[in-house]
């Protein structure tokens, strides 16, 4: 499995919302430019998160973006499975239940299960809050001597 650009870059847009909805509505152009990910890119990225449990959307003057719960809410595995469609890693368990008609007869079938369900669970361990704290912890240590 390979995480695309769009899931990584969805992931630093909603750490990015995190750190600075303090200030209200935080503008697209204000994310680009602190991430260094173009403004047309996090458009597209935008239209696929912008669900009402996701996003909260302000237009006009102060206009932007703000997360819809806070960041403890939203794991790593959520924004990516929206982002990438899915993260099974192989076509067999895109559906649940499985369809593929082999499924009876796989040998292999339980190690794509088994690697299915610990990046699931990893994936899901983690939310955005976590990696909001994990760069707070970073940024404090000050090598300056």
């Amino acid at each position: 499995m390979k995480i695309s650009t769009k899931g990584r870059y969805a992931l630093r847009m909603m750490v990015d919302l995190a750190q600075n909805q303090g200030d209200g509505y935080v503008s697209l152009k204000d994310i680009a430019a602190r991430q260094g990910i173009s403004k047309k890119y996090l458009e597209q990225i935008v239209s696929v998160l912008n669900k009402p449990d996701i996003l909260r959307t302000n237009r006009g003057y102060q206009g932007g973006y703000r997360l819809a719960m806070s960041a403890d809410k939203y794991s790593v595995g959520d924004i990516l499975r929206l982002t990438e469609g899915g993260l099974a890693p192989v076509a067999c368990l895109e559906n649940n239940p499985i369809q593929c008609e082999r499924a009876e007869m796989c040998s292999t079938l339980f190690v794509w299960k088994g690697l299915n369900d610990v990046v699931n669970r990893y994936l899901d361990s983690i939310t955005i809050q976590d990696i909001v704290d994990r760069s707070l912890v970073n940024e404090s240590f000050d090598y300056i001597i």
